[in-house]
C-alpha cells in the first residue's frame, strides 16, 4: 500500500526566507497547511508579562506565520509584542548576544515552559510547528 503523502501545488513559487522588515505580498505562504500551534494567548501573555518584570530590555521580533513578514527589532514589550493577535506568531525571537543575557533569558523562559531552540545570538520561541516535527522544550 502506497503511504506517501500528497501536498498540494505551490502554484509555481518556491518558498524563500524573507529579509528582516520585508513583505512580500507575491509569495504563496504554505507553512499554515503544514503546521499546527504549540501556543496559545495564555503563554504568550506569560511571555510578556515575564519581559515586562525584568530589568533588562530584551530586543524581540516576530515572524507572521500568514504573511511571512518578520518585524524589526523591539523593545517595548507592554504595548508593542500584544499588538495585533497571538495566533499569527509563527515565531518570537529574543535576542541573546552575551553568556549573561542568555543565561538570565533561559531562567525566565525556563518558568514559562515554552517550546523553543536556542540560536547563535538569540532564543526562539515557536508558536507553530511543522506537523510531524519534534520541538523542544524550554
Amino acid at each position: 500500500m502506497d503511504r506517501a503523502i500528497h501536498l498540494p501545488p505551490t502554484l509555481g513559487y518556491a518558498p524563500r526566507r524573507l529579509e528582516e522588515g520585508e513583505f512580500s505580498p507575491d509569495l504563496v505562504k504554505m507553512t499554515s497547511y503544514y503546521s499546527h500551534p504549540v501556543m496559545n494567548n495564555t503563554k504568550w501573555e506569560e511571555i510578556r508579562e515575564a519581559m515586562c518584570n525584568t530589568p533588562t530590555h530584551f530586543q524581540w521580533r516576530t515572524k507572521d506565520i500568514e504573511t511571512g513578514y518578520i518585524s524589526m527589532w523591539d523593545v517595548e514589550w507592554y504595548y508593542h509584542f500584544r499588538l495585533g493577535d497571538y495566533k499569527y506568531i509563527e515565531w518570537l525571537e529574543i535576542k541573546a548576544d552575551t553568556e549573561e543575557l542568555r543565561k538570565d533569558l533561559l531562567d525566565i523562559l525556563e518558568k514559562v515552559h515554552v517550546p523553543g531552540k536556542i540560536l547563535e545570538d538569540a532564543i526562539r520561541v515557536y508558536g507553530y510547528a511543522d506537523t510531524g516535527s519534534y520541538v523542544d522544550y524550554i
